[in-house]
């Protein structure tokens, strides 16, 4: 299941030191886009809309960063004037990259896009990679990549190859103990499965056909071209690299994704418990949750990457059908354990897995009627949701707790 696109673009942080492979990464997403239409910032260089670029190399937007490091050079609001540009509906952006330099702070990278006044973004994540065959190097001459990883929400231990298999099982107990509840997945010339980034675009066929070349179209194409002649040279017939369904299968066996669906509502309080203590490699998690009384009239968007968590209400369809539906990607994740925990958050008798909270038992003078629901405990139960509500205020709480 995969929820609706949300209308906000998500702004993704790539970082990680020099030589870490970030812009191999980088350019892995450019050909593995899941049909979406990339923007990138890149520091020092300036920011493209890639799916503006034609063969004959004209740019469709070009914003200057200034000089020096972005995180340095810029503040806040001046972010927000690149950012607009890359946000503007012509441009019908679906994700936004923003590869920090080498020795970028990225936690004010992700100070900045949080703070930023932009209604159309939304933060993406942190994700830093590391060069599995330096690490402990870097680590003497940078030892500030341990202040990196503690802020990152997907730590992508890179270049994996070089390494042999109990020094690579090491690296990953090192660097998980460094980034704390964050996923790590393992990965060789950055190849990751974009769908730990952002979701595969939902466009049609005839607005495939009538836009133009791109630079992702020629990056793919050159790629297919050095595999043929590979796979000419090599003259065996056996899949050797990097295309086709063995890739496909190489780049999910890194990452989990697990999903969930209830007709029942959710209960508010249990529902923010079990996000407050999801476990470690839970990176991202998307959907749609129903809170039954605590507003009947809305469906509320989730979309948590990392520690970043945000609501967004929306009237339910005439006539649909009520559900909680949730995609949860990590790495390494117990799918029945989340399933049961969610199992517990709903609003009929919560289960063994998720044991009620104190809140959860209404007065004991009330006890008597426990089983009707009670429209001011609701609402007031929904408070811990509506704190992660973009822009609410008390009138925009009080619109949401009505029947």
């Amino acid at each position: 299941m995969t929820p609706p696109r949300t209308q906000q673009i998500p702004v993704v942080v790539l970082a990680g030191f020099l030589g870490s492979g970030k812009t191999t990464l980088l350019n892995h997403l450019l050909r593995n886009r899941a049909g979406n239409r990339i923007g990138v910032i890149v520091n020092d260089f300036g920011a493209i809309e890639i799916d503006a670029m034609t063969v004959a190399g004209q740019v469709g937007s070009t914003v200057s960063l200034g000089n020096g490091c972005l995180c340095c050079a810029v503040d806040a609001s001046e972010l927000d004037t690149f950012l607009e540009t890359l946000t503007r509906p012509s441009a019908r952006l679906d994700v936004i990259v923003i590869e920090a330099s080498g020795l970028a702070e990225p936690q004010e990278l992700v100070r900045m896009l949080l703070a930023s006044d932009n209604p159309h973004i939304l933060y993406g994540g942190l994700v830093e990679v590391v060069d599995a065959a330096e690490f402990d190097r870097t680590r003497e001459r940078h030892p500030e990549i341990d202040r990196h990883l503690a802020v990152a929400d997907l730590v992508v231990l890179n270049k994996t190859d070089r390494v042999g298999a109990a020094e690579q099982e090491r690296l990953r107990e090192t660097v998980a103990a460094l980034s704390g509840p964050a996923a790590v997945v393992s990965a060789t010339h950055g190849r990751i499965d974009p769908e730990l980034l952002f979701d595969p675009a939902l466009r049609s066929d005839a607005d495939e056909k009538v836009r133009q070349l791109t630079f992702e179209d020629l990056l793919r194409e050159e790629e297919l071209a050095g595999d043929e002649q590979r796979a000419g040279e090599e003259g065996d017939g056996h899949e050797h690299g990097h295309g086709g369904a063995g890739r496909a299968a190489h780049l999910h066996a890194a990452y989990d994704s697990v999903d969930f669906t209830s007709d029942a509502p959710m209960d508010p309080r249990r529902f923010m418990a079990f996000l407050d203590s999801r476990p470690e490699g839970l990176y991202r998690i998307k959907g749609f949750v129903d809170f039954g009384a605590g507003d009947p009239s809305n469906a509320y968007a989730l979309h948590a990457v990392g520690r970043f968590l945000r609501f967004a209400p929306q009237p339910w369809a005439r006539g649909g059908q009520r559900l909680t539906q949730l995609v949860m990607i990590g790495a390494g994740l117990d799918a029945e354990g989340l399933r049961d925990a969610l199992l517990g958050c709903r609003t009929d008798p919560p289960s063994a897995s998720c044991p009620p909270l104190a809140s959860d038992q209404p007065p004991a003078a009330d006890r008597s009627s426990a089983g009707t629901p009670d429209t001011a405990d609701a609402e007031r139960a929904m408070w811990g949701v509506l704190r992660y509500v973009q822009e609410h205020t008390p009138a925009a709480e009080e619109a949401a707790a009505e029947a």
